[in-house]
């Protein structure tokens, strides 16, 4: 009896096990797509890698004029070169999100989300694997571009575990970044015109984010609000430990997203779960 029960409890866990498997097989089939598609055009990958040319020049100029006028060596414990790889890192990191609350709101306008809710996989889990294949090759070719373009103004980048330790946190800045634009994205299911809070969330990540002044410069009260917010940790969080690559703060970086995943993804798929019973869909 008791190898029966066995038995039978085994091919359940291989049953879960390779439905477990079947499903990451799905939404990998689809990461590798997208990945492949956007492989498919590299001089489009490599022209959308140029805007960050621009905005390393622009930075250079300003901060080059800011520790001349201050007249020291550092600010808050950054050196110009230090400050320049951040905001590199800081714009790699913009520059590749992919940004799904437009993609949400157009399906649900031409009735298209119809049909993907009907498919055999998560509607959610879909358009992040798809986001993620074109975020990588978007960041990988930010870095390549980026990376030259500050080696050159101010010499070497951060060594080795710098950028281990801020890939690692750059691919749970995503997931925060994707949970946001999933949020944004499901509002449109019920007021359908979702700019505005697109809008409002880019000048949140702007400003609160760290994305053009590391936070480490604001005055202290605005440093204590901005890293009580998600938005620091999706774009300073990986910039400030590329240039600082302690443990400490990986395990502090690690924490606070990991934090906010669990908050703002609990709220998504919660959200997900309600509107979905309510599509209404423009004409049906």
């Amino acid at each position: 009896m008791r190898s029966k029960e066995a038995g039978a409890l085994t091919g359940v866990g291989r049953v879960r096990e390779h439905s477990a498997a079947a499903v990451a097989g799905k939404y990998w089939a689809v990461f590798r797509t997208q990945l492949l598609n956007s492989l498919a055009y590299p001089l489009d990958l490599l022209g959308r890698s140029l805007l960050i040319v621009l905005f390393m020049w622009i930075f250079m100029n300003l901060w080059r004029v800011t520790y001349g006028a201050t007249g020291e060596s550092s600010i808050a414990g950054l050196t110009l070169a230090d400050t320049m790889w951040y905001l590199m890192m800081a714009e790699a990191v913009m520059l590749s999100k992919h940004d799904l609350s437009e993609t949400f709101s157009e399906q649900v306008k031409d009735g298209s989300v119809a049909y993907l809710l009907n498919k055999p996989f998560n509607f959610i889990l879909y358009h992040f694997a798809a986001g993620l294949g074109d975020s990588l090759l978007a960041f990988g070719g930010n870095l390549l571009v980026g990376s030259a373009v500050v080696w050159l103004m101010v010499g070497p980048p951060p060594g080795l575990t710098g950028w281990i330790f801020a890939g690692a946190a750059v691919v749970l800045s995503w997931l925060l970044d994707f949970c946001f634009s999933a949020l944004i994205g499901l509002s449109a299911f019920v007021v359908e015109e979702t700019n505005a809070f697109r809008w409002i969330y880019q000048k949140f990540l702007l400003l609160l984010g760290g994305v053009l002044i590391p936070i480490d410069f604001f005055p202290a009260w605005l440093q204590t609000i901005s890293l009580n917010l998600p938005f620091a940790w999706i774009i300073y969080g990986p910039a400030r430990l590329f240039v600082d690559p302690s443990l400490a703060r990986l395990g502090h970086v690690f924490l606070q997203q990991c934090i906010w995943l669990a908050v703002v993804g609990g709220i998504v798929w919660v959200i997900y779960r309600r509107v979905v019973a309510r599509l209404v869909i423009n004409g049906g």
